[in-house]
């Protein structure tokens, strides 16, 4: 085949439509340099059988084994037939099944003794681990079998395993590869020669080569300690580049004043501050002090006092002459978020009002849904600058919103939004505003460096007084049903005892969704892994005539008008709602100190974060918190073993290494961070931080020394590669 002269030439020209359609669909693979940077997930050694007992479930997984036994079974009375090929490692087993039309060629061909890759995705029959009608190459025909050839291929003795997918296995991606491996030598190198040769790393197109057609186990590691590298010190050098960017741009400095809003809100203040809070908030006084913009992340555990740090920095602003607005994610949230500042803020939420203090200033809300009158009292206080600190979703961020001095942005669950969205409000101010970033999602410093990297990092690691510990338990509702009945009974019994619960569901549920529903239904007939999600229309009604009777049961949703969703978080705040039945519109910002129990159904189908996020909304009074996790998945599972290390810690910062290390390749950065996971393929936030540590010192000091990058063409042009648009997103956080 011709060798092709350019990382950027197209796929289809070289595999063909079928094949490079297949890998743009389904592995996001669009070049010859896309498809040289999808690197083997792990190697095989011919003759070695893979460990069969640690399969993930519901994964796409490779492996290579031995088949010990195979057998026809009929059913139907004869009229269906399957084929059971069992698998083996010498120390554990996987079934195969094959069924009707599909079973001849696998009964010829899988005989006891053979050896083969398989690839498809792992599941329960049984209690049996199993793969249905898998895909399979032997590793052991005769010469003449096309399957192989393929096999012989490979280099060496090391079969590389590529990430696959359903419609591409890894031997077809290895052939793929194979075309376009002499492009290796085309790779641009972006390591300066004498950092390359300072840690004697191996030269780019001999790191691909060693990567996908190791000769030796030696050659896989010196592959992966250069990529590794590579993918490291790009990033670090673009985000050196945007926090040196940042130092450049004007701003006006905005400095506290004595005997001020701040001052007059601290004093009235019934709780002393924390010290984490306390060292918190001198940090971001002193950046806001400065006259180029503040760029911080504050994160902090469920409950740790964010909002209140946001606030003071708001009200210090405001001091300054200049406005504040936050910026929340849903419109419950930002309703939450203005009851509580203006409760906190008492009658100096109430400038130039009756009975207002002389001190204060006006809080405004701004939702899509407010009436025509409050909306347009709320945007003229914004440009006249009455208000001083607004908080709003999305409607903030449209043309007609204009402020009259904007000094401060707070960002309310950086993830949730766009950077367009979050760029367009910054544009709102007269010099670029100052900007807070706060997240409830505790971050590993590894992906601090990386996700939010061009950020200064602010951690509130202490929770304030009065917080109370939250219990939490699995409750395995498929193999103890008995466990189930207890947590309602548990639930009424904290009602009784005067407090209130969230039971939280995956889904709304409703008419329109009964058509699926019912498709649902039948699937799970013949599977009851393949059920729908518990919705929360159907849980409530069967808690109003069930387990909770005589209980005042309530729903909140994302559907609900937002009348109607205020009018139900008003009165469960004031008590008169026993029981909330929602979905995770509940998840950040709600603070009910008198709810104490939370049942969250099917808590498999959440990630680690987000159960740690919803869990915190208990336990916020005095009272302790009872967080109960009902799943009806199979205890061996890796989706139990999620939820047995969220009972055992309420460390949010421990909680999310065990997330990062639990996704699935390629995710390890979850799904907001556009472009990542197509430039990180290699590097593992997680496991890597001191070759990330020791990238980002290199990308500081050459920053430093060489802004715009004119000695180094090649960095240059791989960063220009790593912003394209599609990766944007992903640097653009400050």
């Amino acid at each position: 085949m011709d060798r092709v002269s350019s990382f950027d030439e197209p796929l289809k020209k070289l595999l063909g439509g079928a094949t490079a359609k297949v890998m743009a669909e389904h592995l996001d693979l669009h070049t010859v340099g896309d498809l040289l940077h999808h690197y083997p997930r792990r190697y095989e050694e011919r003759g070695r059988l893979t460990a069969l007992a640690d399969l993930p479930l519901d994964e796409h997984v490779t492996v290579v084994a031995q088949v010990a036994d195979a057998r026809i079974l009929m059913f139907n009375n004869g009229r269906g037939k399957r084929l059971e090929v069992t698998l083996t490692d010498g120390s554990g087993r996987l079934q195969l099944v094959f069924f009707g039309h599909g079973v001849h060629k696998p009964h010829k061909e899988l005989l006891p003794g053979r050896q083969a890759m398989f690839a498809g995705k792992v599941s329960v029959f049984n209690r049996k681990m199993q793969l249905a009608h898998p895909t399979y190459q032997l590793l052991d025909a005769s010469d003449a079998d096309e399957a192989t050839e393929a096999v012989d291929a490979f280099a060496g003795r090391l079969l590389p395993i590529y990430p696959a997918c359903k419609q591409l296995d890894s031997w077809r991606i290895a052939k793929a590869v194979d075309a376009v491996l002499p492009s290796a030598r085309d790779a641009v190198d972006p390591l300066p020669a004498s950092l390359r040769e300072g840690r004697g790393f191996t030269s780019l197109p001999e790191a691909l080569l060693k990567a996908h057609r190791p000769q030796t186990k030696a050659d896989i590691e010196d592959a992966r300690a250069r990529l590794k590298w590579d993918e490291a010190f790009v990033l670090q050098v673009a985000l050196a580049r945007r926090r040196y960017a940042d130092t450049q741009l004007p701003a006006a400095a905005r400095r506290p004043v004595a005997d001020g809003l701040l001052d007059a809100f601290d004093a009235k203040l019934p709780f002393t501050l924390t010290e984490g809070q306390q060292k918190v908030s001198k940090e971001i006084f002193d950046d806001l002090a400065t006259e180029h913009p503040m760029h911080r992340l504050l994160q902090g555990e469920v409950g740790s006092g964010k909002t209140m740090v946001a606030l003071r920095a708001m009200l210090a602003v405001v001091d300054a002459g200049g406005q504040a607005a936050m910026l929340a994610p849903t419109e419950v949230l930002a309703q939450q978020h203005h009851r509580s500042i203006t409760e906190m803020m008492g009658e100096l939420a109430e400038g130039g009002m009756l009975g207002g203090s002389d001190h204060g200033t006006k809080v405004v809300l701004l939702t899509g849904s407010m009436g025509t009158a409050a909306r347009r009292q709320a945007l003229l206080d914004l440009v006249t600058g009455e208000a001083g600190i607004v908080i709003g979703t999305h409607a903030l961020i449209e043309d007609k919103v204009q402020f009259h001095d904007l000094g401060l942005v707070v960002v309310d669950e950086q993830h949730r939004f766009g950077v367009e969205q979050r760029d367009a409000l910054r544009s709102k101010g007269k010099q670029p505003p100052h900007l807070l970033v706060m997240t409830a999602t505790p971050i590993p410093r590894t992906v601090a460096m990386t996700v939010f990297g061009d950020l200064e990092t602010s951690v509130l690691d202490q929770l304030p007084a009065g917080r109370s510990p939250i219990a939490s338990h699995v409750v395995p509702a498929k193999d103890k049903p008995h466990f189930l009945a207890r947590a309602w009974e548990r639930v009424r019994e904290e009602v009784e005892n005067g407090h209130q619960a969230y039971v939280v569901c995956p889904r709304i549920g409703d008419d329109a969704e009964e058509e699926k529903g019912r498709a649902k239904k039948k699937a799970a007939e013949e599977d009851p892994d393949k059920r729908p999600p518990l919705a929360v229309l159907e849980i409530a009604d069967e808690l109003r005539k069930g387990a909770l009777a005589g209980l005042g049961v309530e729903v909140l949703h994302g559907r609900m008008h937002p009348d109607e969703k205020d009018d139900v978080m008003r009165r469960f705040a004031a008590g008169d709602v026993h029981v909330l039945v929602a979905t995770t519109v509940i998840e950040v910002g709600v603070n009910v100190p008198n709810a104490t129990a939370m049942v969250i159904m099917d808590a498999d189908r959440f990630g680690v974060s987000q159960l740690h996020q919803l869990r915190g909304r208990v336990g916020r009074g005095s009272a302790p918190g009872l967080c109960l996790l009902v799943s009806e998945a199979h205890e061996a599972s890796p989706a139990r073993a999620r939820l047995s290390a969220v009972a055992a810690t309420l460390d949010g910062f421990e909680l999310s290494r065990i997330d990062l290390e639990q996704r699935r390749e390629g995710d390890v950065l979850g799904q907001a961070q556009s472009g990542v996971r197509s430039s990180l393929r290699m590097l593992t936030v997680i496991d890597d931080e001191e070759v990330i540590a020791a990238a980002r010192e290199e990308a500081v000091a050459i920053v430093a020394a060489d802004p715009e990058l004119e000695h180094l063409p090649e960095l240059r042009t791989v960063l220009a590669a790593l912003l394209d648009k599609d990766r944007e997103e992903y640097l653009d956080k400050g």
